[in-house]
């Protein structure tokens, strides 16, 4: 019965790791979403300032539910940023963050997609940082005109982190193996069937040392901190508001009010200039806080959380995150 058991969890373990916790598409929701549409938060003015809120692990993979599959973090924000090319009335946009970060690639599509829309627009950038903005939230904050953070932020955890899940000790203990073949030496290098070898930590070791170190470099290039700053800032450390400032990963400290004023400023904009953000469905007494999204619509069945924890959606591979806040529930 122990074995059984002790079986019973690795074959889960081995799903939620391996699979990336798929789960069966239900119909049930299934359809067409409705297009992106405006709404104003505050102003009446001509000239638009852009809220875009990035909320959770930044991936490019969709956000899997019990019932509902969401666009990825990546999509929602591109989606976002190509639409607001089209009306020449935004002249700024406000990120309203509070991510972990997420994999390499996705927070380094997302830098990117965002430094394009900067030089192509000459809109003004502006990040305005909530609970935590780190490591690869950080990221791709870097291209901003202006980072504020609030007072009770965490930001910082420049670095990257690979994540390897091992099976090997609790297969042993139940008598289960994995028999391999294989061609080349390295093909089956991070198996989470055996352990790692000491020339195969010193190869995950070099990726990791030159994703680590395009991330230290973008940070020189955008925001030149001293070289004491650096050296602190390049231990992935995480920094309260207050120490972020004095070393000089944001700008200042405030709230998200502060973080409008400070669009209208550099895009100098009058007091009248209105906040919009892109939603598909209308929200009454909508304002800066509402975290329902972009892409959220009228479901009705928020009876029960139906979404998978963030840290269920986790796969082996390398990440610019941090993992002390990955949410185990929204």
């Amino acid at each position: 019965m122990k074995k059984v058991y002790l079986l019973a969890m690795i074959m889960m373990i081995m799903a939620i790791f391996i699979v990336g916790c798929s789960v069966p598409k239900v119909g049930l929701l299934k359809g067409t979403p409705n297009p992106l549409k405006e709404y104003t938060l505050e102003g009446t003015g001509a000239d638009k300032i852009l809220l875009i809120a990035v909320n959770g692990v930044i991936s490019d993979k969709p956000k899997k539910g019990l019932i509902i599959e969401s666009p990825s973090l990546v999509e929602q924000v591109v989606v976002q940023l190509n639409k607001a090319k089209k009306d020449r009335q935004i002249k700024a946009v406000l990120f309203k963050i509070n991510s972990p970060g997420g994999t390499i690639t996705a927070s380094d599509i997302l830098y990117n997609e965002i430094l394009s829309y900067r030089k192509k627009t000459g809109n003004k950038m502006v990040v305005s940082m909530m609970d935590v903005a780190a490591s690869g939230a950080y990221y791709m904050s870097l291209p901003a005109d202006m980072i504020v953070a609030h007072p009770t932020t965490v930001t910082g955890s420049v670095g990257v982190i690979s994540l390897q899940p091992k099976f090997k000790g609790l297969m042993d203990k139940i008598g289960v193996g994995v028999d391999v073949q294989k061609t080349g030496k390295y093909k089956d290098m991070g198996s989470p069937y055996r352990d790692t070898a000491d020339d195969e930590k010193k190869l995950l070791q070099k990726a990791m040392d030159s994703f680590g170190g395009r991330f230290i470099d973008l940070v020189k290039k955008h925001r030149k901190l001293s070289t004491q700053a650096l050296t602190e800032v390049s231990t992935a450390r995480i920094f309260l508001a207050d120490e972020a400032l004095q070393c000089g990963l944001v700008d200042r400290i405030g709230y998200i009010g502060d973080a409008v004023e400070e669009a209208k400023k550099l895009a100098k904009l009058s007091e009248e200039a209105r906040v919009i953000v892109y939603r598909r469905a209308e929200f009454p007494e909508d304002n800066y806080y509402n975290i329902a999204g972009s892409f959220s619509e009228h479901l009705n069945i928020s009876l029960v959380n139906l979404e998978l924890p963030e840290i269920l959606n986790s796969r082996a591979g390398f990440y610019y995150l941090w993992p002390g806040a990955i949410s185990v529930e929204r």
